[in-house]
């Protein structure tokens, strides 16, 4: 159990890249007016984690973290981003405009504050996961605009603070951490915290890694995808993330990752190129390289749709006759 590997999310029922139909059923049956397929059961089926990005967009909810320690087997583990108050202030304040127009001001100002509230309501959200020894990591993921200086060290150093006693993983974007590497070191192993792997499409200002671990607690990666020609100019946001890595690309991530899994305890390996279950499909295949166990059964259309996986996993037609 050394070595996890799974998706980037669970959810995706809208838009072009929607896994309904492909990883999960199109259709769903419907008795006294609730669902009977669950995703998140189906997922736990086939992998044995996944990262959450609803936390991302608000505080995690402890009923809503306990129903998910219920629908996934022991063992399973969760790795949840932080709010985007704690990691992307100006996004946090768009939204919250976006809610109250014409709310801007010294009390928006003020609102935008990250307080020890809001660091005592995340981990409250979280309890019932820790409790049950569900937590994989907290993943602090910033944006590339959040450059290494003074002021952001500072922060930084209070994020830690804040949540040193959960596994803690940082995602860095800017190259200036990278050009100051032993001071990024210097603060991210004082408080054991994994400095994020990543790959996305490069430039100017783009993080320099070599993918090595940082910590011998845990090791954390993601993989975005390498669409660089809507990285930045997209129609929808999850175009960005439509990509497929090839079986080569991905040998070089699975080679990382088990020489990783000698230097650590632990490794957590995401993807996150989620558009049209690329994700899925990616992850089955690093599991493959890696010799890890491929468990579920996959239905047909997605095996239909990437032939990657068509000596790789059991296929199953139950899923395509779900009653309407």
């Amino acid at each position: 159990m050394g070595l996890r590997i799974g998706t980037s999310g669970w959810s995706y029922p809208t838009g072009k890249g929607k896994w309904n139909g492909l990883f999960y059923p199109a259709t769903r049956s419907k008795r006294h007016g609730t669902a009977d397929f669950d995703e998140l059961r189906y997922y736990a089926e086939h992998f044995d984690t996944v990262e959450v990005n609803s936390t991302f967009y608000g505080q995690p909810r402890p009923e809503v973290a306990q129903t998910w320690v219920e629908r996934t087997p022991p063992g399973f583990e969760f790795s949840l981003k932080l709010y985007q108050k704690f990691t992307h202030p100006k996004m946090f304040r768009s939204a919250a405009l976006a809610r109250a127009p014409g709310s801007e001001g010294p009390l928006l100002d003020l609102l935008s504050q990250v307080t020890q509230t809001d660091i005592d309501e995340y981990r409250a959200g979280i309890d019932p996961l820790v409790g049950a020894g569900r937590l994989g990591a907290l993943l602090a993921q910033f944006p590339a605009s959040f450059k290494s200086d003074a002021q952001s060290q500072d922060y930084l150093a209070s994020l830690l603070r804040a949540f040193s006693d959960y596994p803690i993983a940082v995602e860095l974007r800017h190259r200036t951490w990278s050009d100051a590497i032993a001071d990024t070191l210097t603060l991210l192993n004082g408080f054991g915290a994994a400095w994020v792997q990543i790959d996305e499409p490069k430039f100017r200002f783009s993080i320099r890694q070599n993918y090595l671990p940082n910590v011998t607690s845990f090791y954390y990666m993601r993989l975005h995808g390498r669409n660089a020609a809507q990285w930045w100019r997209h129609d929808k946001s999850e175009d960005r993330y439509n990509y497929l890595y090839s079986a080569d690309e991905l040998r070089e991530f699975s080679t990382i990752a088990g020489a990783a899994k000698t230097l650590v305890k632990k490794s957590y390996l995401y993807t996150n190129n989620h558009f049209s279950s690329k994700s899925v499909v990616n992850a089955v295949m690093l599991k493959a390289q890696l010799g890890e166990p491929i468990e579920g059964e996959y239905p047909p259309e997605l095996v239909e749709r990437y032939p990657e996986l068509e000596n790789l996993v059991t296929t199953s037609r139950h899923l395509s006759r779900l009653p309407v």
